[in-house]
């Protein structure tokens, strides 16, 4: 009887962290192998040193983290996922789930570019909680729906998931569907725009990232955490409308505006950097944009940049510029200066004064430009290929620049 009864328990807990071969044919991966923590690592680091740890089937939170440390994230980078984990949390205790996390030496926490799926005592949490800290909520973006959350109290199992779908998300506990919503709509940038996040310009922007389990100073416990990822779609996008600047947002103090159904930059008083940047994320895309320089044309399109506070723009700049200074070429702002300059009998494809087109293929860690329908740039870089973001237009500093744009056509890829 006793042997009996050992058995029993171990086929009972082995059903923890594992997959079905249903789950498996289906494209379900773990991550957590009920074990170890193989597979994560500190937030912006190359190792495990955050206070975590695994045992007895579960990943375990120490409760030694704070609001500026005490992440892990997974070594892979997810972008279009269903992704399951069960929870409980220590009485009072807070914690939180993160996604599409962007990893840099300039975003010190995660939260200011990750989306989070918070955990939380709802009941016994010390202090009153706003609708939108509470468990399951799109933290600080999108509260649940009351009627069907059913969260089961500090010290007991509950499940979630997340699905990111195309920017379709959905978020789930305990079997039921308890928000869902489109990012990157008006309603979405008027959320990001006007609360917590309206001085993090890059949260929530980003199409891929790493997960990220949050210790916030209380013990926390996850397992079987499972994912599945769902395939990448294309659309084609008119970055201009000819009317307005809706879709992109201004950073310094120089000039942009519509004149005659054209999108005009133009050097302002203080003669310093400007830029106009889209608010979405574009990382794999097929661009093509027409431009004329009607005074000095120093300028040029951003590709996978964000923005830092004070007008800075981190990324790779595919040169527009008067004839003779590698209009085509790309240069690293910031970093490694020009990667690629343009030979010297491709400056005479600049059409002065009149009408060019622009192309630019962005695609994995390749980047090829056309001017006027011949290749001036064909460069393969690592650096780019890890990166993601925006597409910005620039103005030069200096002054005494004015350059029109028509036609930005997107193709995602």
């Amino acid at each position: 009887m006793a042997i009996m009864t050992f058995t029993s328990a171990c086929t009972s807990e082995g059903k923890h962290n594992t997959l079905t071969q249903e789950e498996i044919n289906d494209g379900w991966e773990l991550l957590f192998d009920g074990t170890t923590l193989n597979g994560w690592r500190d937030y912006n680091g190359e190792s495990l040193t955050a206070p975590w740890f695994a045992e007895d089937g579960m990943i375990q939170a120490k409760g030694e983290g704070a609001d500026e440390h005490g992440y892990i994230v997974t070594e892979k980078i997810y972008e279009n996922f269903e992704l399951v984990w069960d929870w409980k949390i220590a009485e009072g205790g807070n914690s939180g789930v993160l996604y599409h996390v962007v990893e840099n030496p300039k975003f010190a926490v995660p939260y200011v570019t990750g989306p989070e799926y918070q955990l939380i005592d709802d009941e016994g949490f010390p202090e009153p909680l706003e609708d939108w800290q509470k468990t399951a909520a799109d933290y600080a973006m999108y509260t649940t729906d009351p009627a069907k959350l059913k969260t089961k109290p500090a010290g007991e199992w509950n499940t979630s998931k997340i699905v990111f779908d195309n920017g379709h998300v959905e978020h789930w506990l305990n079997g039921e569907k308890v928000i869902e919503f489109e990012a990157w709509t008006e309603d979405w940038f008027a959320r990001k725009n006007s609360g917590k996040w309206e001085n993090a310009p890059e949260y929530g922007l980003a199409r891929k990232g790493v997960i990220c389990l949050q210790d916030h100073g209380s013990a926390a416990w996850f397992r079987n955490v499972k994912i599945k990822e769902l395939p990448r779609k294309t659309k084609e996008v008119n970055l201009f409308n000819g009317v307005d600047l809706q879709g992109w947002e201004v950073y310094g103090t120089e000039k942009w505006y519509v004149e005659d159904g054209l999108l005009v930059c133009e050097s302002g008083p203080d003669k310093q950097y400007g830029y106009l940047a889209t608010r979405e994320y574009y990382d794999d895309f097929d661009l093509s944009v027409e431009f004329k320089q009607e005074a000095d044309g120093n300028s040029g399109v951003f590709i996978r940049s964000f923005i830092e506070p004070g007008a800075i723009v981190n990324g790779w700049q595919v040169e527009v510029a008067p004839k003779g200074h590698d209009t085509g070429g790309i240069y690293e702002s910031y970093g490694r200066g020009w990667l690629v300059q343009i030979p010297d009998e491709k400056e005479e494809i600049l059409k002065v004064g009149d009408w060019n087109t622009l192309r630019i293929i962005v695609k994995g860690d390749n980047v090829k430009t056309y001017l006027n329908g011949e290749e001036m740039v064909d460069l393969y870089d690592e650096k780019i290929g890890a990166a993601q973001g925006r597409i910005a237009l620039q103005i030069h500093d200096g002054g005494g620049i004015k350059v029109l744009w028509r036609n930005l056509i997107l193709q995602t890829l």
